[in-house]
Parts: structure tokens; C-alpha cells; sequence
């Protein structure tokens, strides 16, 4: 009896810097923007309550939370402008991939055949530039396993479509 099993090693790889990433809307920078400033907002409201009801007894160095707390703003901001270029996606024959990340990258690759179901999200914000999260489910896990924020909603009902077909196909 033969064995006619092979364990071949493979000394090429697909190059996945020619795959053509698109960038995700611009009008999803703007949804960005808004809940920064409406999380900053509610941490500056909470700061000046507990300044005014001198919870924390600090007297006079109330000016080293606001301080902080304009750091952080501006910090996470100049992240948040880097990170949104780094997004991009995109939409193969037989898979779809999502890169992000200016410090902590990522790329993610999930294969059709692989895809339990997809969703398609709006928030407030989002809906009102018409935009939409395509979420991408694959089988033995509760959460997502590719996200992609800031489609246009059309584009992203194309995607699902598109997808939908060759898992069924």
C-alpha cells in the first residue's frame, strides 16, 4: 500500500501588496470627528461637576485636568487623522480584506467560503452621511470577524450582494 499523501513546501507566496486596497469614504472621517468631540464632551462636562462640587478637594489645580484633558484630545485626534489613511479595503475573486492600524496593524483576510452570514449597520451619525458597517461573520465565533466602517450604504449592499452570490453559487 502507498501513501500517496505529500506534505509540499511552498517557497512563493502571493504578494499582498499588489492587491488594490480602496479607501474607505472620506464623509467616515467626519463620523469620526463627531463622536470624539461628543466622548470629549461628556469628559469635560464630568470634569467641571466634579470640579464644582469639589469632590476631589484640588482647589485651584483644576487647570491640570482641563490641561490633560486637551492633551488627550489633541493626541488622540492626530492619531485618529493617521489611522483613518491607513484604512482600507478590498474586495477580491474568492475573499475580502480589511488593513488598519498606525501603531498596532492589521490585515484581515477572510476567504468566502469561510462566511457564515454579513450585516450591514447604521448608526445615527453614519446614516445621516449615508453611510454603513459591513460586518462579516464566519462560522464558529459570536463576533464579527471583519469589520469594515465607513462604506457608502450602496456600496456596501453591493458587497453583501456580491458576496451573498458566490457563497451561493
Amino acid at each position: 500500500m502507498t501513501d500517496s499523501f505529500q506534505n509540499i513546501e511552498v517557497f512563493s507566496f502571493p504578494e499582498i501588496e499588489s492587491i488594490d486596497f480602496k479607501k474607505i469614504e472620506k464623509n467616515y472621517f467626519k463620523v469620526i470627528l463627531i463622536n470624539l468631540i461628543l466622548v470629549f464632551l461628556v469628559l469635560f462636562a464630568v470634569a467641571s461637576f466634579i470640579i464644582y462640587k469639589d469632590w476631589l478637594e484640588i482647589g485651584q489645580h483644576y487647570i491640570w485636568i482641563f490641561s490633560a484633558l486637551i492633551l488627550l484630545l489633541v493626541v488622540t485626534f492626530i492619531f485618529e487623522v493617521i489611522g483613518f489613511k491607513k484604512r482600507k479595503y478590498a474586495v477580491r475573486e474568492k475573499d475580502i480584506s480589511y488593513k488598519k492600524g498606525f501603531l498596532y496593524k492589521s490585515l484581515t483576510t477572510v476567504p468566502f467560503n469561510r462566511i457564515q452570514h454579513i450585516e450591514i449597520d447604521q448608526g445615527p451619525i453614519s446614516r445621516f452621511f449615508g453611510l454603513a458597517t459591513l460586518s462579516v461573520f464566519t462560522a464558529g465565533d459570536s463576533s464579527d470577524d471583519l469589520k469594515i466602517k465607513g462604506l457608502l450604504k450602496e456600496q456596501s449592499l453591493q458587497i453583501k450582494e456580491f458576496i451573498t452570490n458566490k457563497i451561493d453559487g
